[in-house]
């Protein structure tokens, strides 16, 4: 249980898909963004391949709500998924909640 005025840690489990024709490159992608995690107050705890190299499952925490939102507009982040363009996984995010 969450003490008053104390904030509570955000689990998240990311299901991300290469681009088809560039899987390679997003999992380079995925290197450089996840280690941009710390500074948002992040950690992977997870990092999980497919067995086609297809796709990653991550497991991801955050100190806090506003940590994930600062990750998502992180402008190194946005930079390397503008210059990755149509090569740039798509991700599809999940809120776990802990019991």
């Amino acid at each position: 249980m969450t003490e008053p005025g104390e904030a509570e840690s955000l689990l998240l489990i990311a299901v991300v898909d290469m681009a088809p024709a560039h899987p390679h490159e997003g999992r380079q992608y995925e290197d450089a963004v996840l280690a941009l995690l710390p500074r948002h107050g992040g950690t992977l705890e997870s990092r999980l391949p497919s067995t086609d190299g297809r796709a990653e499952v991550h497991t991801i925490r955050f100190r806090d709500r506003a940590g994930y939102e600062s990750f998502m507009v992180d402008p190194d982040r946005q930079a390397l998924r503008a210059r990755l363009g149509d090569a740039a996984p798509t991700t599809r995010v999940i809120e776990i909640a802990e019991r």
